[in-house]
């Protein structure tokens, strides 16, 4: 892949927000006609059904391992370089942060990914709640939460000052996560014919995806060529959301990939509402709702942070490239959200929208 004009063009901090913008895009085009969600996927599983939300959750996650995987094969991409691979993980910071986001996203009806590209389309819940997740999401980063945070990060880590990859650790051979992907999408496309879902969903199921790879490609060949040091990143919204608040924030505003991720969602969300006709003002049923809302946005922000990524950060982008505590943060919280289901919300209750 060949960015040595574009970079040229435009230079290196606006590239990596060109990418992240891009990939970002696709993300929002895809989540939004998806309609994708971790949330509703481990509520349909708590009250024992394998449906659409369940099909569309398992289909993205199977296909972001299979271009991931199928790139790190082609050599268009390592997985050694990734940030997330490049520091300590924190197994403790898994465990409690993945089952705090996980209660947050079911009390907020919605993962934070969910929530910023229905705020795209005009939901003013979401919009309350995004910024709320944001917000704290910084205070857990470095503010008033931070010490909190970094102590109950610090409780359990990975050893060598690295994450683990669990391919290499389980001593299985590079092609295995790949063959992983394609029998979980095979799964998944037959949980989907089961529900009779249309192709179109599914196969926006996969963009989302597919943009988690295209994130790590874009800014694994920008971290070749550029003279600055790049950090290989995708789609991931705790950090971003932080990131994206201060630079609007901020009198002296850096410009990176996380910084294009979140308005290029919020631009292919909001396009693609107005393409299908869905965009329309929503907002709270009573203030109950509204607390509710709100209480989960913040459990996820702190969460998010606390789990070194969220639903999407964790749940899709860490999983792809078998970071052992993505993939830890990522049981969490779907035992965090299933039994706050059944706690929280009565059991047999329909789903809400």
């Amino acid at each position: 892949m060949n960015i040595l004009p574009l970079l040229e063009r435009i230079g290196e901090a606006p590239t990596a927000a060109f990418f992240g913008l891009l990939t970002g895009a696709v993300f929002g085009i895809a989540a939004q006609r998806s309609r994708f969600c971790l949330r509703a996927a481990t509520v349909e599983f708590a009250r024992g059904r394998l449906g659409q939300s369940v099909a569309v959750w398992l289909l993205t996650f199977s296909t972001a391992l299979v271009w991931v995987q199928g790139a790190r094969m082609a050599g268009l991409f390592d997985p050694e370089e990734a940030r997330l691979m490049s520091v300590a993980g924190s197994w403790s910071g898994a465990i409690i942060g993945g089952l705090t986001f996980g209660a947050g996203m079911v009390l907020a009806r919605g993962c934070s990914g969910r929530l910023l590209a229905l705020a795209s389309t005009g939901n003013l819940r979401s919009v309350m709640s995004g910024l709320i997740f944001a917000v704290v999401a910084q205070m857990s980063l470095s503010g008033w939460l931070a010490p909190v945070r970094n102590k109950l990060a610090a409780l359990w880590t990975t050893p060598g000052g690295r994450n683990i990859e669990l391919l290499y650790e389980l001593n299985l051979p590079v092609w295995s996560g790949l063959a992983l992907g394609l029998v979980l999408a095979f799964f998944a496309i037959h949980i989907a014919r089961r529900n009779l879902m249309s192709p179109g969903r599914l196969v926006f199921a996969s963009g989302v995806g597919f943009a988690v790879a295209l994130g790590w490609v874009l800014t694994y060949n920008l971290a070749q060529v550029s003279f600055e040091p790049v950090s290989v990143a995708s789609a991931t919204f705790t950090g971003p959301s932080a990131n994206t608040l201060m630079f609007f924030l901020s009198s002296s505003p850096v410009l990176e990939f996380d910084v294009g991720l979140v308005p290029g969602v919020v631009l292919g969300a909001f396009t693609a509402s107005l393409v299908r006709r869905e965009f329309h003002f929503q907002g709270f049923d009573g203030e109950a709702t509204m607390r509710r809302a709100m209480t989960g946005a913040a459990l996820m922000g702190f969460g998010g942070m606390l789990a070194g990524g969220c639903a999407v950060g964790n749940g899709v982008t860490g999983g792809s490239v078998f970071a052992a505590t993505a993939w830890l943060a990522l049981l969490s919280m779907w035992i965090g959200a299933i039994v706050t289901d059944l706690v929280v919300d009565q059991q047999g209750a329909p789903l809400p929208v």
